[in-house]
């Protein structure tokens, strides 16, 4: 019998949903959830997930923010490209600022968050005019620069030779195998990879069940750009104040990345080590992740809309949707450091 999704994993109903065309035609569903008026966060998933993977996060920021999340091309209910061509860090960027101009209100800012691909769609696009002008802040989740296949640690530790190393994970990263359902091996395997050894069932049979939903040429499509991805240049021209967010037991982008990304960003924010935790922060410890966005949109947004000051729990029970903890770090102790 599969595990019983955790209720603040069950995807909020969105007070309005958006179809938005990027810069080629490709449309892209966008969530908008919250309060009209609030300050706005922006939140854009990784590789092979979609907005349903932010959920936890949404069910806790959703009292005092305005809260936008969209389908990455190709994942969710966005469109999937008709070509290859159509699959670049240039296209991630394109869509990013589409989704900024559709939903931050002219004149206004919004602290952007984002997670494995979503992260390096922010750095991407990070010397954008149109993107930098409607952007307060950022917060990178989980999330390398360049030389992902190079610092992945997904192989035992017994496959010691470089070289091999990166053929076997290039080909693990570009595979074309179907997922196919959800079960116990496939539980294990995605755990293993993405997760923290302490994750629970529950949290690995949400994940999965996202991670499975993605179409395989999507995936495989994608897993190609990130074999190449190198946006050191955007990351150093990410002009804005930005916190980075790392699990220590990452092995898709592990913490190397998030030092360096300290090291090259303009104005770092500081950098919070979740120990124990892989790589699906946002859902492993929902609660320190919406935290840190809390806290960048408290520090950096210009105008704290009311509905700040109260505690952010999920919104009314009544709505249908599960009641959701305050942004209060577990007990076990997130690290913080300000530098690298």
């Amino acid at each position: 019998m599969s595990p019983t999704i955790p209720a603040d994993c069950l995807p909020p109903v969105p007070t309005e949903e958006l179809d938005v065309r990027s810069a080629d035609g490709i449309r892209l569903h966008v969530e908008i959830h919250g309060e009209p008026g609030a300050p706005t966060i922006v939140l854009a998933h990784g590789w092979t997930c979609s907005t349903a993977f932010w959920a936890p996060v949404i069910h806790r920021l959703a009292a005092r923010y305005r809260v936008v999340a969209y389908d990455q091309r190709g994942h969710g209910r966005s469109e999937i490209p008709p070509s290859r061509i159509r699959y670049s860090t240039r296209a991630l960027a394109d869509d990013l600022a589409a989704v900024l101009a559709r939903t931050v209100p002219e004149g206004e800012q919004a602290v952007l968050a984002g997670h494995s691909m979503g992260g390096m769609t922010i750095m991407a696009a990070a010397d954008r005019p149109e993107v930098a002008v409607r952007t307060a802040a950022a917060v990178l989740v989980s999330t390398g620069p360049s030389d992902l296949v190079a610092e992945l640690r997904v192989l035992p530790g017994a496959v010691r030779a470089p070289r091999l190393r990166r053929l076997l994970h290039r080909r693990v990263l570009r595979s074309r195998l179907p997922l196919g359902p959800v079960g116990p091996v496939s539980r294990a395997a995605l755990k293993y990879a993405t997760m923290g050894p302490g994750s629970p069932a529950d949290r690995v049979e949400a994940t999965a069940r996202i991670v499975h939903a993605c179409p395989t040429g999507v995936r495989a499509a994608w897993a190609g750009v990130l074999e190449l991805l190198d946006v050191r240049a955007g990351l150093s021209r990410l002009a804005v104040p930005t916190a980075v967010v790392v699990g220590t037991d990452d092995r898709l982008t592990p913490p190397v990345h998030a030092h360096r990304m300290v090291e090259a960003l303009p104005d770092p924010q500081g950098l919070l080590l979740l120990p124990g935790v892989g790589h699906m922060a946002p859902v492993e410890r929902p609660a320190e992740v919406a935290a840190e966005i809390d806290r960048m949109a408290a520090a950096h947004l210009a105008t704290i809309h009311p509905a700040a000051t109260r505690p952010a729990t999920a919104p009314a029970a009544a709505a249908g949707r599960p009641a959701a903890g305050p942004l209060t770090p577990s007990p076990t102790g997130p690290q913080r450091s300000l530098t690298a």
